[in-house]
């Protein structure tokens, strides 16, 4: 493949991603929160209790930026705060029952939309294509 032709389909691929994200975040629309809420959310679960600077790290944003992120979380109850376990001066962010509801409604929303369009619009050829393209954009993602 040419640097150019590598070009164009980065360009594509960056399009499509993002066209794609819009999408199924227009599948959990009733979950209501910013794409940065979800991604803090996400990655509480994932990760576990974490302070305002550590997220701030893992979402490549700056503290105050985060603050307002985690504020707007814990207003609607979907983040707690407690204290640091070992250091008085900081607090430790975790996710609620209800933020894990709204996590796992939205996941299903996406996940279900994704199913049903890759059913209705692939062929079993495109849809195992598909399947087979997951490694390789996860690779992109981890590099």
């Amino acid at each position: 493949m040419s640097r150019a032709e590598r070009i164009r389909t980065a360009d594509e691929l960056t399009t499509l991603v993002a066209q794609l994200s819009r999408r199924m975040r227009t599948a959990s629309a009733g979950a209501e929160i910013t794409p940065s809420q979800q991604s803090v959310i996400s990655r509480l679960d994932r990760e576990g209790p974490a302070t305002t600077a550590a997220l701030a790290r893992g979402e490549l944003v700056r503290p105050q930026s985060m603050r307002a992120t985690l504020a707007a979380l814990e207003e609607r109850a979907l983040v707690v705060r407690a204290p640091h376990p070992t250091d008085g001066r900081q607090v430790v962010f975790s996710l609620t029952d209800e933020g894990a509801h709204l996590l796992r409604t939205g996941r299903e929303a996406r996940r279900g939309w994704l199913a049903e369009a890759m059913e209705t619009h692939l062929s079993p050829a495109e849809q195992r294509a598909m399947t087979e393209a997951v490694p390789l954009l996860r690779r992109l993602v981890e590099s």
